[in-house]
């Protein structure tokens, strides 16, 4: 099936050609006839499958061809890179008529202020920030037609579920409700009695399942060994990016911390960064000058690069969903992807909760010694500063 037989109209094809979509993916094949029809849908994919162009090629479509004025497309998102990354989409998809515009935490109001008096056409925002200004009085709902809930199961992860619902009462009644999640949930159908009017559902993957071009390994390892660990598959494996994931963002620091003393490229981004500094970190990571990112659960859901080569879980999740979703990062679009997990024993009972999740028994690899790093880590030549694992001096002798 191609774009043409959707539905869209040829200025959309054409746009869709100049950005290489060259044939629509199955949550594209599934929601934009939907959309384009007018009604309520709810769909679940996998993360890497092209969600986000399902929702907005069929919506800028409506707003060429309605060309009302003021907002009339009002786009929800978890987190600030989830969001920017949906403003990026909608700037290289709609003509220069349709005006969009995020609102953000962690960025100045003045701007963002300004933009909302412009009225723009699609306003995508992080639900805390929107609060706020509709706090304030300064942005207007009154002419929404159409709203998406992106990463819906994510927002409820993060306690976001008051504030959809408060911002839900201040749009028309009469509208259509677009919810994208990567996973299915109780919390999700209850989101549709109250939020939605006879949803269509949709589902390309059974309820938390990873891509079967990841290949999945989990390596049996004491939690004073993890750090070693780490630094000998940095070492050994063939990487292109690499995504570290932590379970807190102190813990993500001190993981950047070492790596950087290793010499290795990294960054890192979790909810304590700037707006600023999380942005330039993943523009340095997509741009390739540093090849790894350390990454929280809550930041990671904007990270949408399709060379992430290996996906690591320094950590392993509490949530088996957020494995789901970290893992996702890598083998997009089809590609080949490594998922490693550091698993220590008292992580192996939440390693077989996301087994159960996902119905796939993820491999044990035993490693007896795992290199030269872990061995000279255990060895006096390497002493602890504040609790951090520090390279061995280089002074003279």
């Amino acid at each position: 099936m191609s774009f043409r037989e959707l539905g869209l109209h040829p200025a959309l094809l054409r746009r869709c050609e100049s950005l290489g979509y060259t044939s629509p993916t199955p949550v594209q094949k599934g929601a934009i006839p939907i959309i384009l029809n007018g009604g309520d849908l709810i769909a679940t994919a996998e993360t890497g499958t092209g969600k986000t162009a399902a929702f907005l090629l069929p919506i800028l479509q409506r707003l060429d061809t309605d060309q009302k004025k003021g907002t009339t497309v009002l786009i929800l998102a978890p987190t600030r890179e989830l969001a920017n990354q949906s403003d990026a989409a909608c700037r290289g998809m709609a003509p220069k008529h349709i005006r969009s515009t995020s609102i953000i935490g962690g960025t100045g109001y003045k701007a963002q202020m300004d933009a909302l008096r412009r009225k723009p056409n699609i306003l995508i925002a992080t639900p805390g920030r929107l609060m706020d200004y509709m706090e304030q009085g300064v942005v207007d709902l009154r002419s929404v037609d159409t709203l998406v809930l992106d990463e819906a199961d994510r927002m409820l992860d993060m306690g976001f579920l008051p504030s959809i619902k408060r911002i839900a009462k201040m749009l028309p009644t009469k509208r259509q409700t677009l919810l994208f999640s990567a996973t299915m949930s109780n919390e999700i159908d209850r989101i549709a009695v109250s939020l939605m009017n006879d949803p269509e559902y949709i589902s390309v993957s059974r309820r938390g399942t990873a891509a079967a071009t990841i290949d999945q390994k989990a390596y049996p390892v004491a939690a004073h060994s993890k750090m070693p660990l780490l630094l000998d598959l940095l070492k050994t494996e063939e990487f292109d990016r690499v995504l570290v994931f932590t379970r807190t963002k102190r813990g993500a620091d001190r993981v950047a911390h070492i790596l950087e003393k290793w010499d290795h490229r990294s960054n890192r981004i979790h909810g304590d960064r700037s707006q600023s500094q999380r942005e330039a970190a993943l523009r340095s990571f997509r741009q390739g000058k540093t090849n790894v990112l350390v990454a929280t659960d809550v930041a990671a859901r904007g990270i949408d690069i399709d060379s992430v080569s290996h996906v690591i879980n320094y950590d392993v999740p509490e949530a088996p969903e957020d494995y789901v979703h970290r893992i996702g990062r890598t083998g997009r679009a089809g590609n080949v992807g490594r998922a490693i997990t550091l698993l220590t024993v008292a992580e192996e009972s939440n390693m077989r909760a996301i087994e159960k999740l996902t119905g796939q028994a993820v491999e044990r690899v035993l490693l007896p010694d795992f290199g030269g790093v872990a061995q000279a880590v255990t060895t006096k030549k390497f002493a602890p500063l504040g609790g951090r694992l520090a390279r061995p001096s280089r002074r003279r002798r």
